[in-house]
């Protein structure tokens, strides 16, 4: 942050707020902050309110691990959704970029990042136990490995597999219509897509 000299600590102290978001710049959080001083307060009441209550009130699907305002999120819960299929992705916003192809129907499932030595992230750090549970459940009948295709996202998805080895479900992975190294949640929908649609089987 820069050592510019404010009139006010108050303003200070809210621009070094908005400062720490990712993405947010110097400039940028001193331009949110006076743009939200020149709004009427119930305007700057109802954008707290709705920070304060994300935070205290927002609930992850028992199920899926999808952010939700319920304890089993409006996906899970919906009767019209194939339930013997489900996608493993790694963030909230690969289910977002999934859900905006409109090319899927199935449920998902939200491993919470991939594996990743490097960054001191381990198969026990994410939802890889609870995916595990839900196939020897026996209502999934195919799980579609939807990880970016990074170096971390192809370690996952052969951890994923060798977990499921003996269970009794297909295991696919979707085209690799992505470049190598992208990230899902930056594709394009009609790629993502498509690689949804032409999902292969997954080799070991």
């Amino acid at each position: 942050m820069a050592n510019e000299k404010f009139s006010s600590q108050l303003l200070s102290r809210a621009v070094d707020e908005f400062g720490k978001l990712p993405g947010i710049g110097h400039k940028t959080a001193l331009r949110l902050v006076l743009h939200l001083l020149r709004q009427d307060e119930e305007h700057v009441n109802g954008f707290a309110d709705a920070i304060t209550h994300l935070r205290k009130d927002v609930k992850y699907c028992k199920v899926c691990h999808n952010i939700s305002d319920t304890e089993i999120c409006s996906i899970c819960g919906n009767p019209r959704r194939d339930a013997s299929t489900v996608c493993v992705v790694e963030n909230i916003q690969d289910v977002m970029a999934i859900e905006n192809t409109q090319s899927y129907r199935g449920l998902y499932h939200v491993l919470g990042g991939v594996i990743s030595p490097m960054d001191g992230v381990g198969p026990a750090d994410l939802e890889i136990a609870s995916l595990v549970e839900r196939v020897h459940a026996g209502d999934i009948q195919e799980v579609i490995l939807a990880l970016s295709p990074t170096m971390e996202g192809d370690t996952t998805n052969f951890f994923i597999f060798r977990k499921l080895a003996d269970a009794n479900v297909t295991i696919s992975v979707i085209a690799r219509g992505i470049a190598q190294n992208d990230e899902l949640q930056y594709t394009d929908e009609v790629t993502l897509g498509r690689s949804i649609i032409n999902r292969t089987p997954f080799k070991s």
